[in-house]
């Protein structure tokens, strides 16, 4: 088992790419396991449960939090959102490294948790960008959109919080891919390892 596996964090604003780099660095086969955060959000068109999210209900998700079965949590544009701990546990427990996605809040959330988890913030070219691409999934309303771009607007200022941060740019993926690897690269190299003990 190697005693330097790492969690990696990955954040950023609604729309920028999280899930487009996620799926594309599973099809490239990266060598993480990929947690499924748990939703009471519906499923999107095109959606999987189970391996874009783990779709609950409401009261299946207050369960979870009852149960102490999460490691953070929390409430996003009237849905709830959770990371599994037993999930990031067993992997890493495994010798595997492990990535997650989650919310800014979430991110400040888990590093406060586990202050050795490696925060990467991918943010867009610019927040006209970020528009245009909200706009292209016509998955809001338009005061849902807005809502999302003040949202969007503040979680930009939590920049301080992360390690690393990325611009997510249109089209370049493996680009975002590549220097994802090399955050994990350094890390591996550091002299005092971060050990990750859920």
């Amino acid at each position: 088992m190697s005693s330097n596996r790492l969690l990696i964090v990955l954040s950023g604003p609604s729309g920028v790419g999280k899930d487009a780099l996620l799926r594309r660095m599973k099809e490239q086969k990266y060598p993480f396991h990929y947690v499924v955060t748990v939703t009471s959000r519906p499923r999107r068109e095109g959606e999987r449960d189970g391996v874009d999210y783990r779709f609950v209900s409401q009261r299946e998700f207050q369960q979870m939090i009852d149960n102490g079965e999460l490691l953070e949590w929390a409430n996003v544009y009237g849905n709830y959102y959770g990371v599994p701990r037993k999930e990031i546990s067993q992997a890493l427990s495994k010798g595997k490294d492990v990535i997650v996605k989650v919310d800014v809040q979430g991110a400040a959330t888990i590093k406060r948790i586990l202050p050795q988890a490696v925060c990467i913030f991918l943010r867009p070219p610019s927040m006209e960008e970020l528009e245009r691409r909200l706009r292209q999934r016509h998955s809001e309303s338009a005061k849902d959109l807005a809502l999302r771009l003040q949202k969007a607007e503040e979680e930009m200022k939590s920049l301080p919080l992360f390690d690393h941060v990325l611009t997510s740019y249109q089209g370049k993926l493996d680009e975002a891919i590549s220097q994802i690897q090399s955050i994990v690269a350094a890390e591996k190299r550091q002299v005092k390892p971060r050990v990750v003990e859920l």
